[in-house]
């Protein structure tokens, strides 16, 4: 695998969407994709008009979704459900947790536009705390995508893996990290960047660049840091964190999430216990979310290089 971060930004993600799941089902008739009445939002819809065999726009009702994806996986087929990310939580869990994952089905549920990407569809649509929750279900992936290369990828694994797998990841373009054709593997964090270890950024989702972004700058004061991008939350990579940790001795999390059940609290439930180091964290200040442009929300919640700076600085006493 290559990185080939150049701080350009990648194909939006809405566009691979809607090309790798007609794809997937086109290779693989047991794919079925369903969706509560967004796939105009990931350019799904005119290949499900022409595919209804294989596509089910199953309208507003994120539950009943759920509870046919979970049928669907019962008879043999690989499920793929999509909504944004506040309903594929919040809105159906009770039926993924019992339905899916209680009743031993497999599903993989993409969640858009998770934490500040929901911009201005507001407060209501977005979600801080759907990795808390996919993180609580017995046995479930927890993904947090990076770039296009790894959602290509890790979406075509999902399908054929069993259990509740959980893709959080915008719409918009991110940055480009990895090489076109990039492979992944789940629950194997990456190191991105490798500076030195004065400290350790462990980052997910949009955040990662905004960790290289701090790394170079604190490289720039001589202050010389990895950041590692731990796109699967759960399981989570202990051994690459307990790598860094005692190389580094201070920890730094980053997350388009709230502090609470995401990233910074899987790092720290495995650290607390095993190799307890100063850690600190970059991430949403158990808040709700409110309306307006991703870069002012991120400034808004403190989702930013300069933050991540200032708390390499602070926990590593640097």
């Amino acid at each position: 695998m290559n990185i080939v971060f150049d701080g350009k930004k990648d194909r939006p993600f809405k566009e691979v969407l809607g090309e790798v799941i007609p794809r997937l089902a086109e290779e693989d008739k047991d794919v079925i994709y369903l969706d509560a009445d967004l796939m105009s939002c990931i350019g799904t819809s005119k290949w499900a008009k022409e595919n209804p065999h294989q596509a089910i726009n199953c309208g507003i009702a994120e539950a009943n979704m759920a509870g046919i994806a979970a049928g669907l996986s019962s008879a043999g087929f690989k499920p793929i459900v999509h909504t944004f990310g506040t309903f594929a939580s919040r809105r159906c869990y009770d039926q993924i947790f019992l339905s899916g994952g209680y009743a031993g089905n497999s599903i993989t549920v993409i969640g858009t536009d998770p934490g500040v990407c929901a911009a201005f569809n507001g407060g209501t649509h977005m979600p801080f705390e759907d990795m808390a929750l996919y993180r609580a279900l017995p046995g479930a992936y927890v993904f947090d995508i990076t770039d296009a290369a790894m959602l290509k990828d890790i979406l075509a694994q999902c399908k054929d893996m069993s259990g509740i797998k959980y893709i959080r990841v915008g719409r918009k373009s991110n940055a480009k990290i990895y090489e076109d054709g990039s492979r992944f593997e789940p629950g194997k964090g990456i190191v991105v960047k490798e500076y030195g270890t004065d400290a350790v950024v462990i980052a997910c989702g949009i955040m990662v660049a905004k960790a290289v972004e701090a790394a170079r700058r604190l490289a720039d004061d001589n202050i010389k840091i990895t950041v590692i991008d731990m796109f699967t939350v759960k399981p989570l990579d202990e051994a690459l964190v307990l790598k860094y940790a005692k190389k580094a001795g201070a920890v730094v999390t980053a997350e388009n999430h709230n502090k609470i059940g995401g990233l910074y609290s899987a790092v720290s439930e495995f650290l607390g216990c095993t190799y307890p180091v100063p850690l600190g964290y970059v991430a949403v200040e158990d808040e709700f979310g409110e309306v307006g442009p991703q870069e002012y929300l991120e400034e808004r919640f403190g989702l930013t290089a300069e933050r991540i700076v200032e708390e390499v600085r602070k926990t590593g006493k640097l």
